[in-house]
């Protein structure tokens, strides 16, 4: 998986989402990844928070990668949000998070899973596209940068 537009469709882009804490977010996140998956939001909301009960995804610099796996999914997918506020999400560095890529995964795919967390991660290291998502105006802007984020770092 080279690209985010592989698991990342314009639909499941929010340019401005509002949420008081962590677990709204995550009520919201499943609301967005049912509607993508048709599969039911209290599933994937137990697959968020049992995977966030290991440890916090908030990833450092403003940014989190809450992901877990599902039943009935037929492939990796995903979802962003930009948060009009930034949220506690007891991230590593302990700044509060922003930017958020929801991964969702089928129970079976190790390595399809891995490499989707990676690409998000590299994603997420890089700065000047941390500051062009927070400076995007809409939906549409925000999923060029992520779809065509990954095919500029491999170059």
């Amino acid at each position: 998986m080279s690209d985010l537009s592989d698991i990342l469709s314009s639909e499941a882009v929010e340019a401005n989402l509002t949420a008081a804490n962590k677990k709204a977010l995550f009520q919201q996140l499943a609301a967005v990844a049912s509607r993508q998956t048709g599969l039911d939001a209290k599933d994937i909301l137990a697959s968020l928070n049992a995977r966030e009960k290991l440890g916090s995804t908030g990833f450092g610099g403003g940014t989190a990668i809450p992901h877990g796996k599902i039943d009935g999914l037929e492939k990796v997918v995903g979802a962003f949000t930009r948060l009009t506020q930034p949220i506690d999400f007891g991230a590593v560095d302990g700044l509060p998070v922003d930017l958020v890529f929801l991964l969702l995964s089928p129970t079976d795919a190790g390595a399809d899973h891995l490499k989707a967390l990676a690409s998000v991660s590299r994603t997420f290291r890089d700065q000047p596209t941390l500051a062009k998502l927070r400076g995007a105006r809409s939906r549409d802007a925000i999923y060029a940068l992520l779809a065509g984020e990954e095919a500029r770092n491999a170059a």
